[in-house]
């Protein structure tokens, strides 16, 4: 295994959602994409698994109950002696998970252990989607490959540089002491790739940059950066709190919740309708994706163009405050399904910012689809960059990145 890590070897990515598994196969250290795929629906009726192995590409109906299943059928396809990704010598040299509830913990990465599921599974109350779909992927690998080493790259490490007037919460202090309950945040691999990648752009050390990183997809999360670092975030204990985003409320008062459980709603039923039934699916009656609520709301849909409007607001508002924080902003990052192919999203939220040092290009910002692309005005003091997340290609790196330092080896960071 060290020889391996520090010759070269092929990662493979675990990114699990509440009902997809998204993989991918790096070569390292080249960062090569040798594959890609994604199983979707999982759990419900049908089942896709869509994948991309060189020249190859192909989409299948498939039955998947579970994620531990998914986890089978993706190795199934990358090990097929006929049509595999993964053939003759080679060998997969590690796996990488994306855990999106680490808690407290600061390291990017570590490798995965008795402990460290037994952190990931204390924390699966708080990110009840996601957690335990990764700890049935983990002990997938487990049972088709214990030899090979398995790292967890925490979505809140990225968060842990926030001060403590960010993450506390106006609860007596021994709620914080006793349960740990406090802002934690999330989509940190994200956030942490597309900073590292503004500055690129920028050419300026990360350590200078100041800027606000908005990741928009089923999920939505933004945070603002000073000095490349974390300071603060809308996601909270939990990925409920903060924008709008597809199926979740985000910020709304715990009054309101109180009230419903005071007119006889039930306490999990609460819970469903909060992370499941609200934000845009909730508000339209549409759809969850923005690209239904976007088509519905130029149809005349009324209900869909509120939606819109709410979840565009909601961000605004975010931005604002996030330019009081970060003190001279240099850059507004989107990101994510809807940051990187809405440039509607983009536009409504960014008119009339120009007292912020925000203005975006009319033209620009329409012909920036699922690319990379600067779509600032000319008279934009900020840059506004719209920068496609790589969250598989940084947990690649990260745990490849672990592996040589325990072989002696150095790898460059993500």
């Amino acid at each position: 295994m060290v020889e391996r890590a520090a010759t070269g070897m092929n990662v493979l990515v675990i990114n699990c959602g509440s009902s997809s598994i998204k993989y991918g196969v790096y070569k390292m250290p080249s960062r090569q994409l040798a594959g890609k795929g994604i199983v979707d629906r999982i759990g419900q009726k049908p089942s896709w698994l869509k994948y991309e192995h060189g020249d190859k590409k192909e989409t299948r109906e498939v039955e998947i109950e579970d994620h531990r299943r998914a986890v089978h059928l993706i190795l199934d396809s990358i090990l097929d002696e006929k049509g595999g990704l993964i053939a003759g010598d080679e060998t997969i040299g590690a796996v990488g998970h994306r855990v999106v509830h680490g808690g407290t913990i600061e390291s990017e990465a570590a490798f995965i252990d008795d402990e460290i599921m037994g952190v990931i599974q204390k924390f699966a109350p708080m990110a009840p989607l996601h957690n335990p779909p990764d700890l049935m992927a983990m002990q997938a690998v487990t049972e088709r490959m214990s030899d090979v080493p398995q790292v967890a790259c925490y979505d809140t490490a990225f968060h842990h540089t926030i001060p403590e007037a960010a993450y506390l919460y106006g609860l007596p202090l021994r709620f914080y002491e006793e349960y740990g309950v406090r802002r934690y945040g999330f989509h940190g691999i994200s956030h942490h790739y597309v900073t590292a990648r503004a500055a690129e752009i920028l050419a300026r050390p990360v350590v200078e940059m100041n800027a606000i990183t908005c990741h928009l997809g089923n999920g939505c999360s933004i945070t603002a950066i000073h000095h490349g670092r974390s300071v603060d975030t809308s996601m909270g204990l939990t990925p409920l709190e903060g924008l709008l985003m597809g199926t979740r409320t985000g910020d709304i008062d715990p009054g309101a919740l109180f009230h419903l459980i005071d007119k006889g709603v039930e306490v999990e039923d609460l819970r469903t309708i909060v992370n499941n039934e609200s934000g845009l699916l909730g508000l339209s009656g549409v759809s969850r994706d923005m690209r239904d609520i976007l088509r519905a709301a130029s149809d005349g849909d009324e209900r869909a163009a509120m939606a819109l409007e709410v979840f565009c607001y909601r961000l605004r508002k975010y931005i604002g405050a996030y330019a009081a924080v970060v003190g001279e902003l240099q850059a507004l990052v989107f990101t994510g399904g809807i940051g990187e192919n809405a440039p509607e999203v983009r536009w409504k939220t960014c008119a009339d910012m120009r007292h912020l040092g925000i203005e975006i290009d009319a033209g620009r910002n329409e012909a920036a689809v699922g690319r990379e692309e600067d779509i600032s005005a000319g008279e934009s003091r900020a840059k506004v960059l719209v920068i496609p997340t790589n969250e598989e290609l940084a947990i690649a790196a990260n745990a490849y990145r672990l592996l040589t330092s325990r072989s002696g080896v150095t790898a460059a960071r993500p």
